[in-house]
């Protein structure tokens, strides 16, 4: 049995956590510049967690190892900067979190019976970072070649946050990484019609595989999957893999290139749905001119400026329906771990990194 904490209890706590906001006050805790991370106590609402790794959101570890030149010293350091600043890991530059793994430590009384959740069960957060309340104790290492940081921390959860229980068929650290981009697939489940052409905006990495693969199912025989990545690796990758009809090395940066590859692949016609799942910014004119009149840009990347995409569609006549890149779609965690149980190939590209 799972050895009780002892913490404080506070009553009253908003079911949105704004009661942990510090400034600015009447904001929501993922706009707030800086919330409570006191772990003495909990509010009656709230959900205590023994954290043991956070997934840094892609955009934001890009982001700060380019800072930092790739020194893990100098990463850990900005980490744990940002998080005693603001109370939780929040980019300043991206405004972007990630999600964690970790142990339920306390349950809230107002939600104790509520929840499908006992002490010392094994969750991943899927809310973002960038509103949850977190202390960090010690960083211990950095995965390599993945945004997986492990630590000694905790963090708290609220009654509004989504979790997943972490599944018994595989290892914990595989199911946070495929968690932790949990959204993209399960959306381009909803947005990919049977004979759709789509193209993926960085298909060789870790939320583009996945949407490469049920891209092509959904899309069907009568489909096309196109994936575009900017490196000879991630050409490589895709070619290998085979989840796409066609595989482009382009970067996404450069709008007509990508714009003029498309054209002459599609005969004119464009592509029915954009999936853009890269982490650098600059990339949304490319998504655009790629779309057909009518058509879909999905921005799952974080890196993405709202203004440059609206005002940049306008600018060049394309009247296409936009979709802001959400992290949660109903039962999208469970559909998301299903593709590794159904496809041996792409579980076996995800352990060979994260597993």
């Amino acid at each position: 049995m799972p050895t009780q904490t002892q913490v404080e209890i506070k009553a009253n706590g908003n079911p949105f956590g704004s009661h942990r906001v510090l400034e600015p006050k009447g904001v929501l805790p993922q706009p707030a510049q800086r919330v409570d991370n006191n772990m003495d106590y909990i509010y009656d609402n709230e959900l205590l967690l023994e954290v043991e790794t956070l997934n840094i959101d892609s955009a934001s570890f890009t982001q700060i190892k380019k800072e930092c030149n790739n020194d893990e010293e100098k990463i850990k350091a900005m980490i744990t900067k940002i998080v005693g600043e603001r109370g939780k890991m929040q980019n300043p530059v991206t405004g972007s979190g990630g999600m964690f793994r970790g142990k339920v430590l306390k349950i809230g009384p107002k939600l104790a019976g509520k929840i499908d959740l006992k002490e010392g069960d094994k969750i991943a957060s899927l809310v973002s970072l960038s509103l949850t309340p977190l202390k960090i104790e010690k960083i211990i290492g950095i995965k390599p070649g993945t945004e997986q940081v492990n630590v000694v921390a905790k963090a708290i959860i609220f009654e509004s946050g989504i979790y997943a229980k972490l599944p018994k068929d595989m290892p914990e650290t595989l199911a946070l990484a495929v968690l932790d981009v949990a959204g993209a697939p399960a959306q381009t489940a909803k947005l990919v019609r049977p004979g759709n052409t789509v193209v993926i905006i960085g298909a060789a990495g870790k939320s583009g595989v996945l949407c490469a693969y049920e891209a092509r199912k959904r899309a069907g025989i009568m489909g096309k999957i196109i994936g575009i990545t900017s490196s000879d690796s991630g050409l490589a990758k895709m070619k290998e893999q085979g989840f796409c009809h066609e595989s482009f090395k382009l970067s996404a940066t450069d709008a007509l290139a990508c714009y003029e590859t498309i054209h002459k692949v599609t005969g004119g016609k464009m592509a029915d749905v954009i999936i853009n799942c890269v982490n650098i910014p600059n990339t949304e004119m490319a998504s655009i001119l790629m779309c057909r009149d009518g058509g879909i840009v999905y921005f799952f990347t974080m890196a993405t400026s709202f203004t440059k995409a609206a005002l940049g569609a306008e600018g060049v006549g394309k009247d296409v329906d936009m979709i802001i890149g959400n992290g949660y779609c109903k039962d999208h965690a469970e559909i998301t771990l299903n593709l590794l149980r159904e496809s041996k190939q792409l579980r076996d590209i995800y352990e060979k990194l994260y597993a």
